[in-house]
């Protein structure tokens, strides 16, 4: 398990990218933060790169080809120089969009269980997990705006997507995964406050807090 490293989970249009920008915000102007590291994947780096041309269907790979790609992208963002794991060791506060999950539950869709797992069983845990829960079809509603969709935003895959989703998150309460249910589909100015308050019994922001207290 990697202390100081949160995640974010949730179906496409549960508005985890809009949540972590109110929480950038905030921690800018707290007083004894810590230095914060919002991230996301698939990353900007080269395999991360192709994974989102391949989200939106040009090139278009095989289930497993993408399951690998996105275990590959992942090894980058935790192992590199400057990636997730050296963060969390240096005591910043990482949070990330996605994360092993997200792989068990879209791959694992598309490929069936035993390659996701398996591709991604040696990456570490995060120390908390919020799963943002939206109806899909609010979410739907949310996305109708967006230009075009990637080939996972259809309605029936992401039923499905939410409910393998709900069917993980026991799993990762039981290898010591702090989990917290979010209700998303409120304004996001309440959501945040959820995400505050989960966040801030997190440890680092514990110290960092009362001593800028």
């Amino acid at each position: 398990m990697l202390d100081n490293f949160a995640v974010f989970e949730g179906c496409d249009g549960s508005g985890t990218s809009t949540q972590m920008a109110l929480l950038a915000e905030r921690l800018a102007g707290a007083r004894g933060a810590p230095d914060f590291f919002p991230t996301a994947e698939p990353t900007d780096g080269a395999v991360g790169r192709l994974i989102r041309l391949a989200l939106k269907g040009s090139p278009k790979l095989h289930p497993a080809t993408l399951a690998g790609l996105f275990a590959a992208d992942r090894n980058e963002h935790l192992f590199a120089e400057g990636g997730v794991s050296e963060r969390c060791r240096r005591g910043e506060l990482v949070v990330c969009d996605r994360y092993v999950l997200s792989s068990l539950a879209y791959q694992g869709l598309e490929c069936g269980e035993e390659l996701p797992r398996r591709l991604n069983s040696a990456f570490p845990a995060p120390r908390l997990l919020l799963f943002f829960d939206i109806d899909p079809r609010a979410a739907q509603e949310r996305m109708k705006g967006r230009a075009s969709l990637d080939i996972f935003e259809g309605l029936e895959f992401q039923m499905r997507v939410r409910e393998r989703y709900l069917s993980l998150l026991g799993e990762a309460r039981a290898a010591g995964v702090a989990v917290e249910v979010i209700d998303a589909a409120r304004a996001p100015e309440k959501v945040a406050q959820d995400v505050w308050r989960a966040l801030s019994e997190m440890p680092i922001l514990k110290r960092g807090m009362s001593a800028g207290a």
